[in-house]
């Protein structure tokens, strides 16, 4: 191999090889791609772990699995494959999840370098945290299509993972999926809710029936009964706002999962209990109940070779043999689980797939929303970009490179690299960065005193939601303990039972209302966080929380342009706006595939100014279609223009004829050098 053959590196880089020991943080796309370099690279000792079995989608470009591996560990298989190229190396499989509790500090200060090829952000989070504890340098990597990037993170000299903001997950109010579905993805979000009301793991803000709690139809029935004054709101409006009191999987099972039924009941019955909520449609289009008969006979003329046409648009009567045949399936597979147990929704997983894109569409004639294609929904359902495996091994070359300058402690030369689908005007495919980017002092996991203002509504919001949503989910902690500062009241524990008597209370009855200051500790990661409170009114639609983490963003929206004015500072570089992070109604964990959503920010553009100084991240990403980028070729300033492709990729176009895409999850500082690249 490399390090054992003379010539091929120098020599103080062999002997820092042969002694090093690397952790290898996922075995998808990127992970096999970075075994395999390591391994030919020479390098003596490797631990690799995955949570993932393989599944047959993953062989198209997951080069150390093939058809006869599909079901088994891959990173169990993936050190199988990797040694039969260098059977000296000594490799180290876990099938498990790197936020296990076996995996804490003390497990990652074994290793000399950790490099990352993750699939989601709190396993990012996670590893970005445990490595800057144990003070170990952590190589970032992911890919989005035809976009790669690589970065160092190392405490004190760069910036962490979650120095910079993250766009949050796309999410929208239960009222408007429940009640008012306007795009093809809310009809979408609710099909996944269904499926997980009928055979998978129930959540109480997944519900799928008509939503009477909402504001617009609640004043309606205020005015009914103040008209009549026979019935009163307590009557006809239910506390927990369904408009069904009976479990909705006990219901189904009792009807033996009939297609009719079931379909009746979500898409005639409660659509004509909508229609009764007059309210929502004086200003919104009504929409069309349909019954079971009414589509039975069409249903017998089909030729069910359809299903299998992936970018066709079913008709009405296609969904409903789709729904039916799904029924039935998803029936017999809930039926092999033991008591208890529920199926989890998987976009490869040809029933749930099926069933959601039926559904999706019914409700979709239902509300006359734009119908998709199998193809579209499974898109759509399962935040995919498309993964490009060439796109995968240049990453992971890279990946490797800035390895070998860690090893030689040459980190002023791990700077950030971001790869493109066409050369930009100096004709670079892979851009480096021209400097390394400090940490941000205002970050909440990496500064000297971490801290974060929590705007929310402490008359609404519960422990165990501000525990759940704000805490584990949005602040990625993961056994925290909290108290009140300033009377040392344990609100939460990390014991269990100890507070659960908590979990029902809203804020405000534990005396957690504007101003109180609140610490928090996750002994699992080290990490202590301040949190002050800032209450607010939540309306309708207004977010359940936001956390920010730079008190210049508590200010108005005026009072900050009226600052950027006077001071002379219009979006600059000095690094003081931290992560802002907001959220509305919980709709469903993003299933990533893979290495197929490392690029998720829409805000994380090169054009942006990083932290800009008294500026909002909202203001910031606005200020995207105002930024003009020089070019050292060319007099004249080039316009660069920014198309949202998806969720979490934003296109950006260097000039009018250039096609490609550039996305980098780190903004640069400034224009990177000449050259086609320039890891050095």
């Amino acid at each position: 191999m490399a390090a054992f053959l003379d010539g091929v590196l120098p020599a103080t880089l062999q002997e820092k090889i042969k002694s090093s020991k690397l952790l290898v943080v996922g075995a998808g796309g990127i992970g096999c791609e970075i075994l395999k370099n390591l391994v030919l690279s020479g390098f003596p000792e490797i631990e690799i772990i995955d949570l993932d079995t393989i599944d047959l989608s993953n062989l198209n470009r997951q080069f150390l699995f093939h058809r006869e591996h599909v079901g088994k560990s891959k990173s169990q298989v993936a050190r199988e494959s990797a040694l039969q190229f260098n059977p000296d190396v000594k490799i180290k499989a876990y099938h498990d999840s790197i936020m296990a509790t076996d995996y804490g500090v003390n497990f990652f200060k074994k290793f000399d370098v950790v490099l990352n090829a993750l699939d989601n952000r709190a396993a990012r989070n996670h590893v970005n945290r445990m490595c800057l504890n144990a003070e170990v340098p952590l190589i970032e990597s992911g890919t989005a299509g035809y976009n790669g990037q690589v970065e160092l993170i190392k405490k004190g000299l760069t910036q962490c993972y979650e120095c910079t903001p993250k766009a949050t997950q796309k999410s929208f109010p239960g009222c408007t999926i429940r009640n008012t579905p306007s795009e093809p993805i809310h009809c979408i979000v609710w099909a996944k809710h269904l499926f997980n009301q009928l055979f998978g793991e129930t959540v109480d803000d997944e519900d799928i029936s008509p939503d009477v709690a909402d504001p617009e139809a609640k004043s309606e029935v205020e005015e009914s009964s103040n008209g009549d004054g026979e019935k009163k709101i307590d009557e006809t409006v239910p506390d927990d706002g369904n408009v069904v009191r009976v479990n909705t999987r006990q219901w189904a099972k009792d009807n033996n999962y009939d297609a009719a039924t079931l379909f009746n009941k979500f898409f005639y019955d409660d659509i004509k209990y909508l229609l009764s909520m007059s309210n929502l449609w004086k200003t919104r289009k009504p929409p069309t109940p349909i019954k079971w008969d009414s589509i039975l006979l069409k249903q017998d003329e089909l030729d069910t070779s359809f299903v299998r046409q992936y970018h066709k648009i079913w008709s009405l009567a296609e969904c409903a043999v789709v729904f039916s045949d799904c029924l039935k399936n998803l029936k017999v597979n809930l039926e092999k689980l033991e008591e208890g147990d529920s199926l989890v929704w998987d976009k490869d997983d040809q029933p749930a797939m099926d069933f959601v894109a039926a559904c999706a569409n019914i409700r979709g004639y239902i509300f006359d929303i734009l119908r998709k294609s199998r193809f579209e929904v499974k898109s759509m359902a399962g935040n995919i970009i498309p993964a490009i495996a060439t796109t995968n091994a240049i990453t992971a070359g890279v990946v490797v490179l800035q390895t070998f300058k860690v090893l030689q402690n040459e980190l002023d030369k791990c700077k950030s690299v971001y790869m493109r689908l066409r050369p930009n005007p100096r004709q670079q495919l892979l851009v480096p960065e021209k400097f390394l980017t400090p940490p941000n002092p205002n970050c909440y996991v990496c500064a000297a005193d971490p801290a974060i203002h929590l705007r929310v509504d402490t008359k609404k919001m519960h422990i165990k939601e501000f525990r759940d949503e704000v805490l584990i989910k949005t602040l990625n902690m993961v056994n925290p303990d909290v108290i009140v500062d300033a009377k040392g009241v344990v609100v939460i524990s990390s014991e269990e039972g100890e507070t659960e008597c908590n979990e029902g209370k809203l804020l405000s009855d534990m005396d957690i209302v504007d101003g109180v200051l609140l610490k928090c500790d996750d002994f699992f990661q080290n990490y202590e966080l301040s949190i002050i409170i800032v209450h607010m009114d939540a309306e309708r639609d207004d977010t359940m929380f936001e956390v920010i983490a730079d008190p210049n963003q508590l200010k108005p929206k005026e009072e900050n342009a009226e600052n950027v004015k006077s001071t002379g500072k219009d979006n600059g570089n000095d690094a003081s706006d931290g992560p802002s992070t907001s959220k509305k109604a919980r709709i469903n964990d993003v299933d990533d595939d893979d290495d197929l959503c490392v690029i998720e920010d829409d805000d994380d553009d090169p054009s942006i100014p990083r932290n800009a100084e008294n500026a909002t991240a909202e203001e910031v990403i606005k200020a995207t279609d105002k930024l003009r980028v020089q070019s050292p070729e060319k007099s004249v300033a080039t316009k660069r223009k920014t198309t949202t492709i998806d969720d979490d990729i934003t296109e950006i176009l260097d000039s009018d004829d250039e096609d490609g895409p550039t996305q980098s999850k780190r903004t640069r500082t400034s224009e990177p050098e000449t050259g086609i690249i320039n890891i050095d």
